[in-house]
């Protein structure tokens, strides 16, 4: 059905890879294949499944919401579930004090560029090189991505890319007082990359003096993922915009959210005639808003930030502990239970060959030597970090144990040890991927 009626290419690329074992049940950080098999998740949705998969508490808030017969969506009318979960969330960040509901993180950051040029009265938006903000049409404006963009261009105009940690780059870019907004991920998803520990706090400060406003991009790193509620605590700053989604949704109903200070709102809906001058049919919708609430309650209950900084902590110091066996394997990075595993050409003659042969069919496939016998062989599910690169990206649940971390670790060094094995079961398959890179490109 998914061949003839969706994405034909997705179903190739999963039968290609292997990875097409059809996935019937999810319960917390685990999946289930239509064996039985266990599989342990560490894309969780990309993000999404924060709290792990239909968690208890979550169902429940639902199901209650469900048989409450609320007044769901009235539209002239004002929600109670919202403003409670626009008030919890406002407890986690108390400098900031007005909400605005989106159905997606692409919506919040569409609404961001709104928000920014209706109360700068500026045209431009400056974001960093290697970013991902989106696919809608603004979003993706944001997104320095050109296989994302191929194809779509023009793009909004007014956005420009500084590099990544190039805090004179970034004045220079403002100084035009032009710009409306600076966005950024505290820690870019597409690579894990870390910022300088002067970058976001410089930024902040340029953003002050130029008059932009400074919106931080937290729809991945935010709600607990890199063991903080949000990732700019670990730096000290306050943005002026926070865009929260993907794990606020708990995994069952799509949800974002925009947090910012009362006197940009303001500006937005700054009289009667323009109380609905932004907005979204759907977004306030009563399970979206119960399932955000639940989501928090969890988080808090269980500790879950505190989890994440320990987990990933652990996580972290024992990958980082094999790369001194291990040429290939050339850093690990992240903070909390979001971690990158850098792998880079070898210095050997034998491995840079073979290394070489998969750079020149596809930068960046070497990973799907490790990601695929992760995948068979130890039943872990991950991915690169984006297209091309060289990083594995770690993004599990927060609820994830000693044990699974354990796991992980025999895993990835299991897998990385056969990988400087040439030839050997590993290298094979990377003949395949080559044969198929070929045969795509010709």
């Amino acid at each position: 059905m998914h061949t003839q009626h969706l994405n034909e290419q997705l179903v190739r690329v999963l039968k290609t890879i292997g990875y097409d074992v059809g996935f019937q049940k999810g319960q917390g950080q685990y999946l289930y294949d239509r064996d039985g098999s266990r599989y342990l998740d560490l894309l969780s949705g990309f993000g999404v499944f924060a709290i792990g998969r239909n968690h208890p508490a979550l169902r429940t808030a639902l199901k209650s919401v469900l048989d409450s017969d609320l007044p769901n969506l009235v539209q002239l009318d004002v929600s109670t579930l919202a403003g409670v979960l626009a008030e919890r969330l406002l407890k986690h960040v108390p400098y900031l004090d007005k909400v605005f509901f989106a159905n997606s993180g692409a919506e919040c950051v569409e609404a961001a560029i709104k928000f920014a040029r209706g109360a700068t009265g500026r045209p431009g938006i400056v974001h960093c090189a290697h970013s991902y903000h989106g696919l809608t049409y603004g979003a993706l404006s944001l997104t320095d991505d050109a296989n994302f963009r191929g194809g779509f261009e023009p793009l909004l105009p007014g956005c420009t890319s500084v590099p990544f940690n190039d805090l004179d780059a970034l004045e220079r870019a403002l100084s035009s007082r032009q710009i409306a907004a600076f966005i950024v991920e505290p820690i870019q998803g597409k690579g894990v990359n870390i910022p300088s520990d002067e970058f976001l706090p410089g930024a902040a400060a340029l953003c002050r003096k130029y008059g932009t406003l400074f919106v931080a991009d937290e729809i991945q790193t935010g709600m607990g993922r890199t063991g903080r509620f949000l990732a700019v605590e670990h730096w000290n700053v306050e943005p002026d915009i926070v865009l929260l989604s993907k794990a606020l949704s708990g995994g069952h109903v799509p949800v974002g959210a925009l947090l910012t200070r009362k006197h940009i709102f303001d500006k937005i809906f700054n009289r009667m005639d323009r109380a609905v001058v932004h907005g979204s049919t759907f977004a306030k919708n009563d399970m979206a808003m119960a399932a955000g609430i639940a989501t928090l309650e969890v988080i808090e209950s269980e500790k879950l930030v505190e989890a994440a900084a320990k987990r990933g902590a652990e996580l972290k110091l024992a990958l980082m502990r094999l790369i001194p066996g291990y040429e290939l394997l050339k850093e690990v990075r992240g903070k909390g239970l979001m971690i990158g595993v850098e792998f880079g050409p070898p210095k050997s003659l034998r491995l840079k060959a073979s290394w070489n042969v998969l750079e020149s069919a596809s930068k960046g496939l070497f990973c799907q030597l490790i990601t695929v016998p992760l995948f068979k062989d130890h039943k872990i599910l991950t991915q690169v970090s984006g297209h091309g690169s060289h990083t594995i990206k770690l993004l599990p649940s927060l609820n994830i144990t000693e044990e699974d971390c354990k796991w992980i670790e025999t895993a990835f060094d299991t897998v990385i040890a056969s990988s400087h094995k040439v030839p050997g079961a590993i290298w094979s398959l990377g003949k395949t991927l080559v044969d198929n890179a070929v045969r795509k490109s010709a």
